[in-house]
């Protein structure tokens, strides 16, 4: 007796074991029987986002910080400010600049108009990423946020004046990925803007007699924000298939992904694919993207960014 119930309580954990070896050895067919199923592994629907949440803040030695979650992957940013002087060709434009730390390499990137973005994936943050120079993928990544932030304008560089000439705020906008699940590109700009907004400066002003720029922490002042873009990515699976917000055990298996870019109005801004594969149903695709993107953000503006 004792020896069966002992055989009845390890065969959950053998056959837990089984699918483990089984989806590792063979992760496609493994998603394949799920998504027969009309389900994804970890239990979700095919267009069906994974939990979110936003904490601003959490940073106190910050002028601005926000904190992401999309289901396990976690992104944490900061920004500090700085005073300097405008270049001469534009005097009334500060500066925007953000900072990464890929395994050893490390390097800080300064824009005029708005940030050229690098996305920290430390080795910590999960197995697939090891310790030396940036990876392909988080190049990519940058880049992709960087196109974003272009086109969506979300400071406007001469808000960050002070003084024509004499004084501008540089803004340092870092980010790391402190643990990956995958849709790192959603969760990265989330935290940015959020950060962004979350970001507040003390009252400057640039006297004449002194030659210098006098601030007061009495009086902390919001930045003047220009649009709030969120992103939806989407994997595409054998060309059909469509799944919202790719897990890190998706995402390798994807012919492609979509990311659909929306702003706080509910406006179309942009719509990227990362990949060479071919969309199997074209445009329809594309517009079935955009469609449970905007029903996402419909769900989702309030909580992830309050009143807007």
């Amino acid at each position: 007796m004792a020896a069966a119930t002992t055989s009845s309580a390890s065969s959950p954990e053998q056959d837990a074991l089984k699918a483990l070896t089984f989806q590792r050895l063979h992760p496609k067919t493994y998603l394949e029987r799920f998504l027969a199923e009309n389900v994804r592994p970890d239990g979700r629907d095919f267009e069906e986002w994974r939990d979110v949440s936003v904490n601003v803040g959490s940073i106190s030695t910050a002028d601005g910080s926000a904190l992401v979650r999309l289901g396990s992957t976690t992104v944490v940013c900061g920004v500090k400010a700085e005073i300097a002087e405008p270049e001469l060709d534009r005097p009334q434009e500060g500066f925007l600049g953000t900072s990464c730390l890929l395994g050893r390499s490390f390097r800080r990137v300064f824009s005029r108009a708005l940030p050229v973005p690098n996305l920290d994936l430390p080795a910590i943050c999960s197995p697939k990423f090891k310790p030396g120079p940036p990876t392909d993928e988080a190049q990519v990544l940058s880049d992709r946020l960087n196109e974003v932030l272009v086109s969506s304008g979300v400071v406007p560089t001469s808000s960050l004046c002070i003084e024509p000439g004499k004084a501008v705020w540089v803004l340092y906008v870092d980010a790391t990925c402190i643990n990956y699940d995958g849709n790192a590109f959603d969760a990265t700009l989330l935290a940015m803007v959020a950060a962004l907004k979350n970001t507040r400066l003390p009252k400057a002003k640039y006297d004449e007699d002194r030659q210098r720029t006098v601030c007061t922490r009495k009086i902390m002042e919001p930045l003047q924000i220009g649009r709030l873009p969120t992103s939806y990515s989407f994997g595409i699976f054998d060309g059909t298939h469509i799944l919202a917000d790719p897990t890190s055990f998706e995402e390798p298996l994807l012919d492609t992904t979509v990311a659909v870019v929306i702003d706080e109005s509910g406006g179309l801004t942009s719509v990227m694919q990362l990949g060479l594969g071919i969309l199997g149903e074209g445009q329809d695709v594309l517009t079935k993207c955009i469609d449970a993107a905007k029903k996402c953000w419909e769900s989702t503006r309030r909580h992830v960014y309050g009143e807007t």
